[in-house]
């Protein structure tokens, strides 16, 4: 029989272990902070532990920890991995750094449960969704290059890698609460984001469940045709149902909400697309990151022409909407916003 991730058990569980086996319960604290606060690989890493404890350990659990498979850096200082899960499946997650933070951008699925035709990872097929820990081992990895090869610490987290985060909601709630635990990794939850490409049901229930994160939406489009194009699981998910969500979530978080937005040439990038998007913003606080596309070799989808961009931009800031036209990273080494997909380095 395969042997328990002792991950997978709470604290409470795993004191409940000890007490069966004749150990005192602290025990349990002391497993719990060297597997979530140390990251530990092994059980012969507790080296507070006697060896006899060790050895039960052994006998009855396992640490499925991440490994890193392969790491490249670009030249302007991102790094991805491509970590291995212990079912020899491979996801990728990637540190960015800019001068006054350092970001983690994690992936929640193998694949991705959505068909987003101009995101690579979406050609991926979804093999299965993340566990809480495989999460958690990316932020802890992270954390690690970040100190070893700048010198600084994490400061902020996304959820934008492979996969939609709110497809594997339980995983991914329970990873931030060991990530923000002081159990944990002790990181404030206002300094996570977790981007989705619009699940109307799980907003709502992020929104009763008070979650302190912030929320970023992949929207590209508010008009229903245009999205759909692009964004085939929108025929099912339409923006009215969206916007009901996001007005909820409003009225329950009073937290402003982030739209991710990137113009195609020839298909959003008209004057009546910014402004049905300004339209779509007005409901609620928001602002608008308008993202410079990453090809994934689709001649589909070409990056709209900076007269365009601009016009987005102006018309956005006439309707006193908050935008930022930002600069992807990491694109020489597929690094970069909708270009995770394990290609072989």
């Amino acid at each position: 029989m395969s042997k328990t991730d002792i991950r997978s058990l709470s604290l409470d569980q795993i004191k409940k272990f000890f007490l069966e086996n004749g150990h005192q319960e602290y025990r349990a604290d002391q497993v719990y902070s060297w597997l979530w606060e140390k990251s530990v690989l092994n059980f012969e890493q507790m080296t507070n532990l006697s060896k006899s404890i060790r050895a039960i350990l052994k006998e009855n659990f396992v640490i499925n920890h991440i490994k890193v498979e392969t790491i490249q850096k670009s030249k302007d200082g991102t790094i991805k991995n491509a970590v291995k899960l212990f079912d020899d499946l491979l996801v990728e997650c990637v540190l960015i750094p800019t001068k006054n933070r350092i970001t983690a951008c994690i992936s929640s699925q193998v694949g991705c449960s959505l068909n987003c035709k101009f995101c690579a990872t979406s050609k991926l097929k979804r093999m299965r969704n993340l566990n809480p820990d495989e999460i958690y081992d990316q932020v802890a990895l992270i954390s690690d290059q970040s100190r070893d090869y700048y010198n600084r610490p994490l400061t902020n987290i996304v959820f934008m890698g492979m996969g939609e985060p709110l497809m594997n909601y339980n995983n991914v709630i329970q990873s931030i609460k060991m990530i923000t635990s002081k159990k944990g990794l002790g990181m404030s939850p206002r300094r996570i984001v977790v981007s989705t490409s619009g699940i109307p049901k799980m907003i709502k229930k992020m929104a009763d469940e008070n979650v302190k994160f912030k929320l970023a939406v992949s929207l590209h489009s508010a008009i229903d045709d245009v999205r759909t194009s692009i964004m085939p699981f929108n025929e099912k998910l339409k923006l009215s149902e969206l916007k009901l969500a996001l007005q909820y979530w409003y009225s329950k978080t009073k937290r402003i909400i982030t739209y991710e937005y990137v113009i195609w040439k020839g298909i959003n990038d008209t004057i009546e697309d910014a402004k049905a998007l300004v339209d779509f913003c007005k409901f609620a606080p928001s602002k608008v990151n308008i993202i410079q596309y990453n090809s994934i070799d689709n001649d589909e989808f070409i990056q709209a022409s900076k007269s365009n961009i601009d016009l987005y931009q102006n018309i956005l800031e006439k309707n006193n909407i908050n935008v930022t036209v930002r600069k992807s990273r990491g694109q020489d080494i597929d690094a970069a916003c909708g270009q995770l997909a394990n290609k072989p380095s």
